[in-house]
């Protein structure tokens, strides 16, 4: 049976993002998580008020553990937030997992605005983990920092979308929450296709987690045997549901309902 799904990411004592929002997703969505903490965060709906960094060789240590004994059918990265994270993942996966795809979400940056990697990890971000990704799934600030290019518009966001891509991964998921307008664009970008995906922008302070939330959406839906393309479509069906139904829990920005799933991420597969 398919369906594992490493995580290799913060955690988030709110519940509402990270490791977290990650199990919550894999599991809403009938595969099964793992874990590798690379950080642990004191944070809750209204900020992050300390970050406490795991050692780079525990961080192997987990993975290791994972992979030896249960394995994994897709990895997906989150918050690494030091160099030598970084560096001890995509040192993993040329090593130990080269033929498992990675869904890589550059984390950068909290809802409150806390830098949640460290100012000189982005270069090795570029370098180490994004080339090889089948899939990575950058907001608008993370493009901005990870092409240098300015986006503030739906084509400008087709240009950045076009040079990360040049960065190396199969796959570009380029979320527009960012943006202003009634309208959230998504751009999805290979080197043979371009697709735009759109929907109603929902008026919500309950948000949250969400580039955790569909990351790890898209990776169970791969680990379960759908194509990117297709784990992205029920990924971002997920996401909807679960902003539309977040429970309103806390002051700021509150976390999603992550128990209202959608269809079964693919049919059974031995």
């Amino acid at each position: 049976m398919k369906g594992r799904v490493l995580i290799v990411a913060g955690s988030d004592s709110g519940g509402g993002a990270g490791l977290q929002a990650d199990i919550k997703t894999v599991t809403a969505l009938g595969g099964f998580a793992a874990t590798a903490v690379t950080a642990l965060t004191a944070q809750n709906t209204v900020g992050v008020q300390e970050i406490h960094d795991v050692p780079a060789s525990f961080v192997a240590s987990q993975m290791r553990s994972v992979i030896d004994d249960i394995g994994a059918d897709c990895i997906k990265t989150g918050m690494l937030h030091t160099r030598e994270v970084i560096d001890t993942v995509a040192d993993f996966r040329e090593s130990r997992v080269s033929g498992v795809p990675f869904v890589v979400d550059p984390v950068m940056v909290a809802k409150d605005g806390t830098r949640l990697i460290q100012r000189d990890t982005g270069e090795t971000l570029k370098a180490r983990l994004i080339p090889g990704a089948a899939l990575i799934t950058p907001n608008v600030p993370e493009a901005v920092a990870l092409t240098g290019l300015p986006i503030s518009s739906f084509g400008e966001m087709e240009r950045a979308a076009g040079r990360l891509l040049t960065l190396g991964p199969e796959a570009v998921l380029l979320k527009g929450g960012h943006l202003e307008g009634d309208v959230v664009r998504d751009i999805y970008v290979t080197e043979r296709a371009m697709e735009i995906f759109d929907s109603p922008r929902i008026g919500t302070r309950h948000t949250h987690g969400t580039g955790c939330t569909l990351a790890s959406a898209v990776a169970a839906g791969i680990a379960r045997g759908l194509a990117v393309r297709d784990a992205v479509v029920r990924g971002r069906e997920y996401l909807r549901a679960a902003i539309e139904t977040a429970p309103g829990y806390g002051a700021g920005h509150g976390p999603l309902n992550h128990g209202h799933t959608v269809a079964p991420a693919a049919p059974e597969l031995e």
